[in-house]
């Protein structure tokens, strides 16, 4: 009895929990309010935690304010502030309060929502909220669920989940259809024969897809602004036809994680329809610009893809992890994936209404994704997310501009959105001093990319409150180094 009282009182009570509560809400605003106080990029070595914390796990409670100390102490010290305005690497991973708060209601509420009746409001929520976003993307009718549609849309964890669940229902798609053709053939004779296409630009969790599936995975040659091309798919899909091969899926781009490239879909679309290949684009970051007008017409020849995926988690203001996905037709992707054990079976899901989300993708959990993006869609609206987009793509135009006024420097590609590709005109050796230069400062944090054989450095758009003068900022800062370096006979 006395473990048991013990063991009772020692756990954060309702009352305890309103006031750290409240306190936990002033903790995160209060960082992310004076984020551009502290260094973006951490200055700590491989293995420092262990040294500030024990070997083994407390027998003894321990209190909140205790805990809230170390989180100073011992977390943010190793820390890259990636909501920082000085944060310009990879690409966004987006926040906003309303979709802080969301996530708060959705771990408070705690349902796994594998089917229907394990929650039906996350089930349902869920497939509005991908209509909704759906119909801001001017996606084709067929890709919107409404209540009698064939397709719709689905939340994954990452854009790898979503390209490796594509290549997985494609591959399915494709040995049926083999077999329907070729009763003699057996299963493994069509797996060792099929083939899939990326982008040489596309995203390393493309060609991960393809290991993880066992099929090959071929990567075709870009043109001068790396993007593919009609005329370089098909001459390989021809030569591998020839071959005995089996083409059977393209992952197309639309903005390269490089360069933020965009593949020629409304070129590639017919290849893929015309050859039985599954076209999956992937838009992880660029996919958010296309609920503005001005953007949406890189989004042209979606009507010929099978599947589409999009990140809200990068650059649409819903924090991680939701990243959409749509299907043109859901039972090419439930007919590959379903399984049916007696206890996860209800009396409602034969219904053409029910929706069991367990089918879409590799894990059986799932959390309450969509209420993110329910809260987000609602406090800030279509204006309001078109306008987030359009703020970040006219600073990145404006740190374009501050590159092109310096000789000593050169732009590498073309700047379409949030992501400028610059170096120092120079030896690939040269840059890679100037960016060690910069990340060891810790003012900035930038990543490099490769593009023609040339080191290049990428500086991306990320945190909701970067504003010009953190641009203008950054660029003082680089070409101070830059000057340093020179001087220095580099």
């Amino acid at each position: 009895m006395f473990v048991l009282e013990h063991f009772v009182k020692s756990n954060m009570d309702a009352e305890e929990f309103r006031r750290r509560g409240k306190e936990m809400v002033d903790f995160v605003a209060d960082y992310l309010e004076t984020l551009e106080q502290r260094p973006v990029y951490p200055d700590v070595e491989p293995g420092y935690l262990h040294t500030l914390i024990p070997t083994e796990a407390p027998v003894e409670p321990e209190s909140y304010v205790d805990i809230m100390k170390d989180v100073e102490r011992v977390i943010m010290p190793g820390v890259t502030h990636w909501h920082s305005p000085y944060f310009y690497a990879y690409f966004p991973a987006a926040s906003s309060y309303p979709a802080l708060l969301a996530d708060m209601l959705s771990g408070a509420i705690g349902c796994i929502g594998f089917s229907w009746a394990a929650s039906p409001a996350c089930t349902e929520l869920e497939t509005v909220m991908l209509d909704w976003l759906g119909k801001m993307l001017q996606l084709p009718d067929t890709f919107i669920a409404g209540t009698s549609g064939q397709g719709g849309g689905v939340i994954q964890g990452t854009a790898s989940e979503a390209t490796l669940m594509s290549l997985l229902a494609a591959r399915c798609k494709a040995v049926r259809r083999m077999q329907g053709i070729h009763p003699e053939m057996s299963e493994s004779d069509i797996l060792s024969k099929l083939v899939a296409y990326t982008s040489e630009q596309s995203h390393s969790s493309v060609e991960r897809a393809g290991l993880i599936g066992s099929v090959k995975m071929k990567k075709v040659p870009t043109d001068n602004t790396y993007a593919v091309t009609g005329e370089s798919l098909k001459k390989m899909v021809e030569k591998d036809k020839a071959a005995g091969l089996i083409p059977f899926y393209f992952c197309a781009t639309l903005g390269t994680t490089g360069s933020c490239a965009f593949d020629h879909i409304t070129e590639l679309g017919p290849i893929c329809n015309e050859e039985d290949m599954w076209m999956h684009i992937d838009a992880a970051y660029a996919g958010s610009a296309f609920i503005c007008p001005e953007f949406r017409p890189l989004l042209n020849g979606i009507e010929f893809a099978d599947s589409f995926n999009m990140n809200p988690h990068k650059w649409l203001l819903v924090n991680f992890d939701c990243s959409t996905m749509w299907v043109k037709k859901r039972q090419d992707i439930i007919g590959a994936f379903k399984i049916e054990p007696l206890y996860l079976r209800h009396e409602n899901q034969e219904s053409g209404l029910v929706t069991d989300y367990r089918h879409w993708q590799i894990p059986l959990g799932r959390r309450f994704r969509s209420l993110k993006m329910w809260f987000v869609f609602r406090m800030y609206g279509l204006k309001g997310l078109q306008a987030h987009i359009r703020k970040q793509v006219e600073l990145a135009k404006e740190f374009e501009s501050l590159v092109r006024a310096d000789k000593r420097f050169e732009i590498c590609a073309e700047v379409i959105m949030g992501l400028v590709c610059f170096r120092l005109k120079g030896s690939n050796e040269l840059n890679q001093k100037l960016l060690k230069r910069i990340t060891k400062n810790r003012e900035i944090h930038l990543v490099p990319c490769r593009l023609s054989e040339r080191f290049v450095l990428r500086l991306a758009l990320c945190a909701r409150t970067t504003e010009s003068r953190h641009i203008q900022q950054a660029w003082r800062h680089i070409t101070q180094l830059t000057f340093e370096l020179l001087q220095e006979g580099f």
